[in-house]
């Protein structure tokens, strides 16, 4: 296992949610910002900030075949990204997912 997919993993496994973002993207501002309306506790990795950005970006897309940020880890599990944290709030299940 290499250092970027270490450092991957253990964001994902030591925190009930994760977010790995772009501090210029839209659709994470949005899911950051419905997060935070819950005051749901996140670890945010902002990529185009982190030296290893690029690396870590692939490295998610290789593990979950999204490319697109916000990439979203909710008690391990891969939820997809704004759009997919969207419908669980409009559906009622982020509250469930998130207690």
């Amino acid at each position: 296992m290499t250092n970027i997919e270490q450092f991957v993993e253990e964001a994902i496994k030591n925190n009930k949610v994760v977010i790995f973002t772009k501090s210029t993207c839209p659709y994470s501002k949005k899911a950051k910002a419905l997060l935070d309306g819950y005051n749901i506790k996140y670890k945010n990795i902002e990529l185009d900030t982190h030296p290893n950005g690029d690396a870590i970006q692939d490295y998610l897309a290789k593990k979950t075949s999204q490319k697109t940020v916000p990439n979203i880890f909710i008690d391990q599990k891969h939820i997809g990204g704004s759009d997919e944290l969207t419908k669980l709030e409009g559906g009622g299940e982020l509250q469930g997912l998130i207690a």
